[in-house]
């Protein structure tokens, strides 16, 4: 909700993702805890769906988000990211539509931004993690029963040809959210639809915008669930 230009930093988001040919519809899935009643209610000033489900189950809230429009195919997305890409998004779900996988990403392993992760799964594949998933990291970040299992699912990676993993596009922190302000600032009342290449060509001109958050490691919540993961299984024995 932290404003750039004027607004919450999630409405350049859902603007973005608007811009997505292949969404039929478009849902934000978030907690039923008051701390989100403030996101909900944007969603209902943009009309955009909102689901308000489980606070720390994020693969029942995700789940439950899907299940009333009953889709074949869901796309997962994070509320992080606001650069996230329209077109990246679109080719990702048009491949996967093409094939017979059961989860297609471009992140295992990345070769895009972090921030610009796409995930695309069959909503059968969710509903047996939903059943079946007890760790952790399982619940809070909804997909890796599904991609930690390539012998049970069909799991396929979308990868870039040049590698851009080690640029960081999400929000998670202080330093995140100023690199993305500086980039809307910059890119955003002169080309509101700016796309991936504006971005890069951007920072080729302004190499410095880089070191905002060049501290940070990527995935650094996926490594605190594993830890919860490794107590769990502890308590277990």
């Amino acid at each position: 909700m932290m404003p750039i230009l004027g607004r919450p930093m999630l409405e350049y988001q859902l603007e973005r993702l608007s811009r997505c040919a292949s969404f039929e519809r478009l849902v934000v899935a978030t907690s039923s805890d008051p701390s989100d009643d403030v996101l909900a209610a944007l969603c209902r000033d943009v009309g955009v769906d909102c689901y308000r489900g489980s606070l720390d189950d994020v693969l029942d809230r995700f789940l439950q988000a899907a299940l009333p429009y009953a889709p074949d195919v869901v796309v997962r997305l994070t509320g992080d990211c606001p650069l996230a890409d329209p077109s990246l998004i679109d080719e990702i779900v048009v491949r996967f539509l093409a094939s017979d996988l059961d989860y297609l990403s471009n992140c295992a392993p990345p070769t895009y931004p972090d921030g610009l992760d796409v995930e695309v799964t069959r909503l059968a594949c969710l509903k047996a993690a939903w059943t079946e998933a007890v760790l952790p990291s399982q619940r809070e970040h909804v997909t890796p029963f599904i991609r930690k299992q390539p012998g049970r699912f069909r799991i396929g990676n979308h990868a870039r040809s040049e590698d851009l993993s080690s640029l960081r596009w999400t929000v998670d922190e202080p330093e995140d959210f100023e690199f993305v302000r500086e980039v809307y600032e910059r890119l955003y009342p002169g080309k509101p639809d700016f796309s991936t290449d504006d971005v890069l060509a951007l920072l080729r001109e302004s190499p410095e915008l880089k070191q905002f958050n060049a501290r940070f490691q990527r995935n650094e919540g996926t490594r605190k669930s594993l830890l919860a993961d490794a107590a769990f299984l502890a308590e277990k024995k």
